[in-house]
């Protein structure tokens, strides 16, 4: 059966695309650093192909059509949007899909129990799933089963509901008749704010921040389904609630402490940096 072997988050913040440029800045070093680590832990465990968890951001999915959680099924996926090459300096990516891990993660015929899943057989990528592959493996050579978890357009799911997409992803990984070794990549933010005063002048709540690194440094699922309540998180600025994607990385690896927990501080907002490696 196949194995998840790890689990990662990162920002996706697109500003650091255009930022992260060598000589690197000073206040950057670190979150380059990071990058690097969860790069080589990808690279370490012998992954053969990436679950990745994001929040497209009113692009693919937008009021219109806004499920709490989408799977991708497609063979192929394009990424990203010409504003975002334009504004951010991104570069387009071509991806390579995994639709017979994905029919795993949905359900051939009937949806599990668990969690309800919208799929997509058309889906292109924004910055939230281009940008962090871009870091941790630049050759792009791995397949991927993009999520998107609707952590951006109310109503939201609840941080437990993320807790269950978390454990429905290993027990359909662990369940999978592959030998593959299946890693799982979230994004997200810390306390940030985007528009506004607080906009990219550091950490808007650095004691959220604080508390958010606590509960996956300390291996604290429960504390952290109790701490990411909507007024809560949403104190902290008005996109924190993307955090909420790596509660589901946390759940998946069953609620162990994380080897690397750290909100990065930058000249924007505090950078998520988490990285669980497989149980020993």
């Amino acid at each position: 059966m196949a194995e998840l072997v790890m689990a990662a988050a990162t920002p996706h913040n697109p500003l650091l695309w255009r930022a992260m440029r060598e000589p690197m800045p000073d206040d950057l070093i670190a979150v380059e650093a990071n990058f690097r680590r969860i790069r080589e832990a990808i690279a370490d465990a012998g992954v053969d192909a990436l679950i990745v968890l994001g929040t497209d951001h009113v692009r693919q999915f937008f009021s219109d059509n806004s499920p709490a959680f989408i799977v991708g099924r497609a063979a192929s996926y394009h990424g990203t949007y010409e504003n975002e090459v334009r504004t951010f300096g991104m570069e387009y990516a071509e991806l390579t899909g995994s639709p017979e891990l994905a029919t795993q993660i949905t359900g051939r015929e009937v949806l599990p129990e668990t969690i309800d899943f919208s799929v997509s057989h058309e889906w292109r990528l924004d910055h939230s799933f281009v940008l962090p592959l871009q870091y941790v493996r630049p050759e792009l050579d791995l397949p991927i089963v993009p999520i998107h978890a609707n952590s951006i357009l109310p109503p939201l799911p609840t941080a437990a509901r993320f807790a269950a997409l978390g454990r429905h992803l290993r027990t359909a990984v662990e369940s999978w008749d592959s030998d593959a070794r299946v890693g799982l990549l979230t994004s997200g933010h810390m306390a940030t704010d985007v528009g506004g005063p607080r906009t990219f002048n550091g950490s808007p709540d650095p004691e959220f921040d604080a508390e958010a690194v606590a509960w996956m440094r300390d291996g604290d699922l429960e504390g952290a389904i109790a701490g990411c309540r909507f007024d809560r998180i949403m104190a902290a600025g008005n996109v924190t609630y993307q955090y909420v994607n790596i509660v589901a990385a946390l759940a998946a690896m069953q609620g162990r402490p994380a080897e690397l927990a750290e909100a990065t501080t930058s000249r924007f907002a505090s950078s998520p940096f988490f990285l669980w490696g497989a149980a020993s």
